[in-house]
């Protein structure tokens, strides 16, 4: 499937290497409002094609499937563009600005029959089912609480600290905590408390979230940017608890018991870099002539902005672009 890039930028180069090295992606084409940028990345990366702006690639007819890689504050903007275009698209997390964008671009997939995927990996990754695998087992009983925290020293990007680009740890980093919780332990939720701190700026910089359930389980998050935490989710049953080593890209699942022995590890298969899946499970779906994907469909992007909605309201946080 041949796949056109808008926003060469630092997620694009990080992505990059899963597209060159995935058999069915065929590195196409890229567009930057920035020509040289462009060149450069098709150059390293080996794109055949080069555009200065988004529209002249989208009218390439060889461009099977597009992948969003602007800021937040554009991904609506560009999703959009890209449907205008009858073109396929995987976006970057977090998938829109807001709630209300998220469903027009899913009633806008639904009504042209269009596949559109919000591009979070950690739905795609084999290290989802090993998890919910071994919750499932029963090694750990019953189970009742879950902590899981991710932070990055990253408050000197403009990305994180520029409201104009929806900027803030909970769209960026705070994603991942909430798609954790939610694909291990539901969407049943009762209510969501929160503690944050502001930059000057107006975004949020550091936060805590406590997601009760109405069956009396509870997730604890944190999220900074401050600093490099180690980033571990951390499962809780009444027979032992489960070690997930990174929940930005889960490296190995560790089960111990109540007197803190080891009694089941597990590594996570080899892979490119972690992208690959996201990009093979679209070309797979496109091909059955589906318009999203099956791991993050377009249902849970749409809940996930609502939850990020509830707590920018708690926090009053708005961005520019909302008022």
């Amino acid at each position: 499937m041949k796949i056109g890039i808008i926003g060469p930028g630092r997620i694009a180069n990080t992505v990059a290497p899963a597209l060159v090295n995935t058999d069915c992606i065929d590195c196409y084409a890229v567009a930057s409002r920035d020509l040289a940028k462009a060149e450069a990345f098709a150059k390293k990366y080996g794109f055949q094609k080069v555009y200065n702006s988004y529209e002249a690639m989208l009218r390439d007819p060889e461009v099977e499937l597009v992948y969003v890689a602007t800021p937040h504050s554009h991904h609506y903007e560009h999703i959009m563009l890209c449907l205008e275009y009858g073109k396929a698209v995987i976006c970057e997390k977090a998938f829109t600005l807001n709630a209300d964008q998220a469903q027009k671009i899913r009633e806008a997939s639904e009504e042209k029959g269009i596949y559109v995927a919000e591009a979070i990996w950690t739905r795609y990754m084999p290290s989802r089912n090993m998890i919910q695998q071994t919750i499932d087992s029963g090694i750990i009983g019953e189970v009742n609480t879950l902590t899981a925290n991710l932070s990055y020293d990253i408050d000197d990007k403009e990305r994180i600290w520029n409201p104009n680009l929806a900027g803030g740890a909970l769209l960026d980093i705070g994603v991942y905590g909430l798609n954790f919780a939610t694909m291990h332990f539901g969407t049943d939720i009762e209510r969501i408390e929160s503690s944050v701190r502001m930059l000057d700026t107006g975004v949020d910089a550091m936060e805590t979230i406590t997601i009760f359930y109405k069956d009396g389980r509870m997730a604890v998050l944190t999220h900074s940017i401050f600093c490099r935490s180690d980033r571990k989710g951390i499962i809780h049953g009444d027979k032992g608890y489960i070690v997930v080593e990174n929940i930005n890209n889960p490296s190995s699942i560790s089960v111990y018991d109540l007197d803190d022995k080891l009694v089941s590890f597990q590594e996570v298969p080899p892979q490119i870099n972690g992208y690959e899946y996201e990009f093979i499970e679209a070309a797979q779906q496109i091909a059955k002539g589906e318009h999203e994907s099956k791991s993050m469909p377009l249902d849970d992007s749409v809940y996930i902005m609502e939850l990020m909605d509830g707590l920018r309201r708690q926090w009053g946080m708005v961005y520019p672009q909302e008022k």
